[in-house]
Formats: C-alpha cells, sequence, structure tokens
C-alpha cells in the first residue's frame, strides 16, 4: 500500500491504428459529414492539378497531354508578346473586380439593414426571394434583355430619349459607358445572393448593445452608422480576402453574355479570361490557356497572403491564417 503512494501513473502509449480507431469512435458522424465535401474538393480541384504540367508542354492531339515534347516556359510569352494588350486585360480585370465588391457590398450591407428594419416576416421573405431571384438568372438572357433596352434603333431607352427630344446614345459603340453598365449588371445579380450573409451576420449582433444606444438616445440611423456598420468590419474584410484571391479572374459569361464579345468594347470588356478566348482557346491552343490560368492562380495566391498580412496590421483577428 505504502508503496504506491507517490508513484506517478504513466501514460499509455498508444500506436497509430488505436488513436485512429478511437478518433473515428469518437468523431466519426462529424468526419461523415465532412467526406462529401472532401471527395469533391479532391476530385475537382486537387486531381485535375496534374494537368498542370500541360503548361510547360508543346501539346498536340495525337501524343497527348503527357506524351507531348516539353516547351519550357514557351507557353507564357504568347501573353506578353503584345505588352500593351497584356496590361490593358490585366488592368480591366482588376478594375472591374474592385468596382464589382465594392458596389456589390455596399448594395448588399444597405438591403441587409434594411431588410432588418422591417418587422414582418412575410414581407421579409418576398422581399429576399425578389432580391435573390437575379442570382439565378442566365447572363445570356440578361444580355438579350439589355439589348432590348439599349439597342440603337428600337431600345427601350433611346426610343424613350428621342421621345423627349434627346439624341439616341449607340450604347454598342462607346466602350466606356459599360464601366457603369457592368457594374450595375453585376450588382443587381449578386446583391441578393450577398445580403444573405450580412443578414445572417446582423441578427446574430447582441440586442443589448442597441437598447443600451436607444438609453443613450440614439436615434434609428446613428444605430445603424455608429453600431451596425462597424460591427460588420470583420465580415467585410473576411469577404474581401475571400474575393482577392479571383482579382485575376474575370466571368467570361457576363461578357460574352452581355457584350457579345463587340470589338468595339474591347478597351473595356477585354478581361483576361477574354483575351485568353480570343487569342488561345478558339484557335485550339490549350497550353497557352492553362498557362495564363497558372499565372492567375499563382498571383491570386500571393495576393492573398499579402492582404491577409494587411488585414492582420489592421485587426489581427480579421485573418484568414
Amino acid at each position: 500500500m505504502n508503496e504506491t503512494v507517490g508513484r506517478t501513473l504513466l501514460p499509455i502509449k498508444l500506436t497509430i491504428g488505436q488513436r485512429l480507431k478511437r478518433e473515428l469512435i469518437r468523431h466519426g458522424p462529424l468526419y461523415l459529414l465532412a467526406l462529401p465535401g472532401v471527395v469533391y474538393l479532391l476530385l475537382f480541384s486537387y486531381l485535375p492539378m496534374s494537368g498542370l504540367v500541360l503548361v510547360f508542354k508543346n501539346y498536340n492531339f495525337k501524343d497527348g497531354i503527357f506524351g507531348s515534347p516539353w516547351a519550357g516556359f514557351d507557353n507564357f510569352k504568347f501573353f506578353y508578346s503584345s505588352i500593351d494588350l497584356a496590361i490593358r486585360s490585366t488592368s480591366n480585370t482588376v478594375m472591374l473586380n474592385i468596382l464589382f465588391f465594392v458596389f456589390t457590398t455596399i448594395a448588399a450591407i444597405a438591403i441587409a439593414i434594411m431588410l432588418n428594419e422591417i418587422r414582418s416576416k412575410l414581407v421579409v421573405k418576398l422581399t429576399q426571394s425578389a432580391i435573390f431571384l437575379p442570382f439565378f438568372i442566365s447572363w445570356i438572357v440578361i444580355g438579350s434583355v439589355l439589348f432590348a433596352m439599349l439597342d440603337f434603333k428600337n431600345g427601350v431607352i433611346n426610343r424613350v430619349l428621342d421621345y423627349v427630344g434627346l439624341q439616341p446614345i449607340d450604347w454598342y459603340s462607346n466602350a466606356y459607358l459599360w464601366i457603369p453598365i457592368l457594374v450595375i449588371a453585376n450588382v443587381w445579380k449578386g446583391m441578393g445572393y450577398s445580403s444573405i450573409i450580412y443578414l445572417a451576420v446582423i441578427t446574430g449582433f447582441d440586442n443589448s448593445v442597441y437598447e443600451a444606444a436607444k438609453i443613450d438616445g440614439a436615434s434609428r440611423v446613428q444605430q445603424i452608422f455608429k453600431i451596425t456598420i462597424p460591427l460588420l468590419g470583420p465580415t467585410i474584410i473576411m469577404l474581401f480576402l475571400l474575393s482577392v484571391g479571383n482579382m485575376l479572374k474575370g466571368d467570361l459569361s457576363m461578357i460574352m453574355g452581355l457584350t457579345y464579345l463587340n470589338p468595339l468594347l474591347l478597351p473595356v470588356t477585354d478581361i483576361i479570361d477574354v483575351f485568353v478566348y480570343r487569342s488561345a482557346v478558339k484557335t485550339g491552343e490549350f497550353a497557352f490557356a492553362s498557362a495564363i490560368s497558372l499565372y492567375q492562380s499563382v498571383v491570386g495566391l500571393l495576393l492573398i497572403i499579402g492582404a491577409n498580412k494587411l488585414a492582420g496590421w489592421y485587426d489581427r483577428d480579421s485573418k484568414l491564417f
């Protein structure tokens, strides 16, 4: 009896198999819940990365991806062979993505705040459904509606302008008119989806903060600008960090659906994806297209790392990693 007094009990060392078995017993349902997402990620994100070897190959259909001769970095040269077009497509992509994020965020936050102020649940559901509906509409359909509105001869807008005595506008010949058009179309289509995220965050705020502000005499508008919007700051930063990785990737279907790749509009609409489609995909040069896709991904990764570091300087808790 006395010999056991003060004796230290050593932890039992488990083998890897025993630890794995115990972990599966404890958290098996959680692993099963995550399994479909993991399988999807492996099949559609990691497994296709083996095709990156195409970037460094002189691809031809006869030999296939792995049998084609090596080309080194030659596939990257076509993008920079015309430096003016490369700079134009890159700047257009970054400019449009920044405008899309800024104005969509503003519209989504405004919608989320307005929905949060509505007390009728039925009105909230109907309004939210109506705002969310454009997210499911194809860009081709939106482009057809837009053409009916902006056509020079028979467009609705030009007919109204002509009716009030103003000169019609040739929308499809003036490239710089399409910067606000693209922004408005993107905001209209995506603000409903983004507002769901902000509304979910707003509904989770502590009501005692608003009650304290009421006691101090703050109006509803003051509560929105002094409490709601500042509390949304971490969410805005997080969504911005998630969007930074796609800053060099454009929506090809959007540009094709709305502008039909009109050459007169290319000074504004010639984003990287459009440039690659016109220069490589249509001619069957898939190695060139893959090279630019790798370039976009690598630069996107660097942007995420840099933006995450900047976010950490602003607010340590807002960093993604």
